[in-house]
């Protein structure tokens, strides 16, 4: 690999500093991250500035495995159970922790819960005093 020396000027140098700080604040992300980006689009090209990590599971999510025994404990055990006490349940008995949400949202997904839209609370005008 052959390695090109580059000679700039203090005012290019400038030039240079002010662009990285402009599609920093438009891109809204820091001066050092626009740099990074920089760098990853000479070696890789438009490609490298695609997230790496696209099309894979994200790395806060739960495995398949536990979410296949929290749905067959809901289906034995807890069928008549909402999310919020089936997850205290799961929490005591078996000591499964996750967010009462998440259990809602498989629950709704294996047909164990129906969505339901939250009221609107009336307002009501004041009287005159």
């Amino acid at each position: 690999m052959i390695k090109e020396t580059v000679t700039m000027s203090h005012k290019e140098l400038h030039r240079l500093q002010i662009i990285q700080e402009q599609a920093a604040a438009r891109i809204g992300i820091s001066i050092r991250q626009v740099k990074r980006l920089v760098q990853r689009y000479r070696n890789e090209g438009p490609s490298g500035l695609v997230s790496h990590r696209r099309g894979k599971r994200p790395n806060n999510s739960f495995s398949t495995e536990f979410r296949a025994t929290v749905i067959s404990l809901l289906k034995g055990r807890y069928a008549d159970f909402g999310p919020t006490f089936a997850c205290e349940k799961l929490r005591e008995i078996h000591g499964l922790s996750l967010s009462v949400e998440t259990l809602r949202k498989w629950m709704i997904e294996e047909g164990l819960w129906r969505e339901r839209r939250r009221k609107i609370a009336r307002i009501y005008q004041r009287r005159m005093r």
